[in-house]
């Protein structure tokens, strides 16, 4: 049924002339790429106010000959793209009644400075999982499993983006979280969690994992 389905789930696979053609060269190009495979449903107004897009993204890389983007989004993309292949799913809400799951999830972590008010990066390993455990419990909606989490590759995504140099911190976390507020949850699944999420961050990728 259709009031069943929460969001639609979606591979995009980009060939390397695809991506040669469309100037893949950076965060921002591959953000409008993605964008551009869907219908801007806002208002002028809720794009003023910074409203959710409906669309979060995860660039999974490839090889030399081909790139895949993972796209979760509140509507169907395109299906037949100029650029590129897409193969789209439907999550249906049974997806998001489990008690327990493995995720893994790229993050720009950052935080705002009580004193400056100025957002600032969040920098090294320990501070970037202590600050993750926390605002998963206060925002996101689950408890993360403090003896399995691994942090992955901490990198700068920077990009130029209308004559300024735009700069994130990335880092990668994987491990298994319980849900402890349903709602939230999968807002936070469905929306995406965090800062940056127009540039490929934020996206949950999770497996449902037997209760105990």
């Amino acid at each position: 049924m259709i009031e069943d389905v929460v969001a639609y789930a979606s591979v995009l696979r980009l060939s390397r002339d695809d991506m040669n053609i469309l100037g893949v060269k950076d965060a921002y190009a591959l953000h409008k790429v993605i964008y551009g495979l869907f219908e801007d449903i806002r208002s002028d107004a809720e794009k003023q106010a910074d409203t959710p897009s409906g669309i979060v993204f995860a660039d999974k890389g490839g090889d030399f000959n081909t790139r895949q983007v993972l796209m979760l989004s509140s509507r169907k993309p395109h299906q037949t793209p100029q650029f590129g292949q897409v193969q789209t799913r439907i999550i249906h809400s049974d997806f998001l009644a489990h008690a327990r799951y493995a995720f893994e999830v790229t993050l720009n972590p950052c935080k705002r400075d009580k004193q400056t008010g100025k957002v600032v990066p969040v920098r090294g390993r320990d501070a970037i999982e202590q600050w993750f455990k926390e605002r998963a419990l206060k925002s996101w909606g689950f408890r993360v499993n403090p003896e399995n989490l691994q942090t992955g590759q901490i990198s700068v995504q920077t990009f130029e983006k209308a004559d300024n140099t735009i700069t994130h911190g990335s880092a990668t976390l994987k491990g298994e979280l319980t849900v402890i507020d349903k709602d939230r949850f999968i807002r936070s699944f469905t929306q995406g969690i965090g800062r940056g999420r127009a540039f490929g961050f934020g996206l949950l990728q999770i497996v449902p994992l037997a209760t105990i």
